[in-house]
């Protein structure tokens, strides 16, 4: 019943995005970015590394014992079935990219790390056991401007943000539910800046996460939104329109 609910949610998705290539978005920034961002397929130098990564984690039989923050649950998996359930899509990943390479982001903050696939997509631009395989591949990588934080979001997140007056770009992509998405937004809503761009990952995995995203895009402090179904990006430059698109 719930892949049926989502397969509607999809549908209703895909014939009301009708901003394809940026057609229709008036504000000269908000159409670079879908340009430039969204839209681009141009790779860069540090894609082929990264995905090399990627299948060497598909690979990887050691086995992790892990704890949901989330649900509190505890259990045992192999890396690679981490891998080919949790990581992000090469083209997702790559959209990260390009956000914080368009805006030159200098503190970036994701919420929900995993093997560190993504992250590494988050911190190229800016050249627990499984942060432990995500700091192995960071080494791999020879990224040295990424920061690990483990335990609780609950917990971790206030102390960090006290550290960082601003953030440039943040990635939700850890609880799932209403309460804990819109508990961490607020709190780092509080450091955006003119040209901040915040993503919610799986807006529309639930109907819990859709009415997140709802209160998020009616938040005061945003201006925009884009919303490309699977993921959602939210803009608080006061000169962008007051308007949320939907893209495909």
């Amino acid at each position: 019943m719930k892949e049926i609910s989502f397969i509607i949610r999809y549908l209703i998705h895909f014939f009301e995005a009708k901003n394809t290539k940026g057609h229709g978005v008036h504000s000269p920034y908000l159409f670079r970015f879908t340009q430039n961002v969204i839209y681009d397929k141009n790779p860069f130098y540090i894609f082929p590394a990264i995905e090399k990564l990627r299948v060497q984690l598909r690979r990887d039989e050691r086995l992790l014992h892990l704890t949901d923050f989330g649900t509190g649950n505890h259990s045992a998996s192999r890396v690679c079935d981490i891998a080919k359930k949790s990581l992000k899509t090469p083209n997702r990943a790559r959209l990260l990219f390009r956000t914080v390479h368009f805006i030159q982001a200098k503190t970036v903050l994701e919420l929900g790390t995993s093997l560190g696939i993504t992250t590494a997509y988050l911190a190229s631009p800016n050249s627990d056991l499984v942060a432990a395989v995500a700091r192995e591949n960071f080494e791999k990588l020879g990224l040295k401007n990424i920061r690990q934080i483990t335990g609780n979001i609950d917990n971790t997140l206030e102390p960090f943000l006290q550290e960082n007056k601003t953030l440039d770009v943040v990635f939700f992509d850890a609880n799932h539910r209403q309460e804990a998405v819109l508990r961490y937004f607020n709190l780092c809503v509080k450091h955006i800046t003119r040209n901040s761009v915040f993503i919610v990952d799986d807006i529309h995995w639930s109907a819990d996460m859709e009415d997140a995203w709802f209160s998020i895009q009616n938040h005061p402090e945003v201006q925009s939104s884009i919303d490309l179904f699977d993921c959602g990006m939210v803009f608080f430059d006061r000169y962008l329109p007051k308007k949320h698109f939907k893209m495909r």
